[in-house]
């Protein structure tokens, strides 16, 4: 299991990001619901937002974004940065293990 660290930037008018906010909320609760996310949240600014994912392969995670509705309506662009946790709170063991 890859973890990731992914970084959303906001390329429409904060304006339309609102209009589409409960449908992005409702499709990351799809990712949690698999698996993919430990915690996700909104940037202070409102610039974007970060999400703690993990996946089989980048590839896997980029095609589970790629119907998270912010990028069907071309409202954001998505980085995603590779990291192995190597140190973490205990009660996480199982998620970073995979095993949860």
């Amino acid at each position: 299991m890859k973890h990731y660290l992914v970084d959303i930037q906001y390329t429409a008018p904060i304006e339309k990001i609102d209009e589409i906010l409960p449908h992005h909320r409702a499709f990351l609760q799809v990712g949690y619901d698999r698996g993919y996310l430990l915690c996700s949240g909104p940037k202070n600014p409102r610039t974007g937002g970060i999400i703690i994912a993990r996946a089989e392969s980048e590839d896997e995670l980029r095609i589970f974004f790629e119907q998270d509705p912010y990028h069907l309506n071309h409202a954001a662009r998505y980085s995603f940065i590779e990291f192995n946790p190597v140190k973490f709170q205990p009660f996480l063991e199982k998620w970073v293990a995979g095993q949860e």
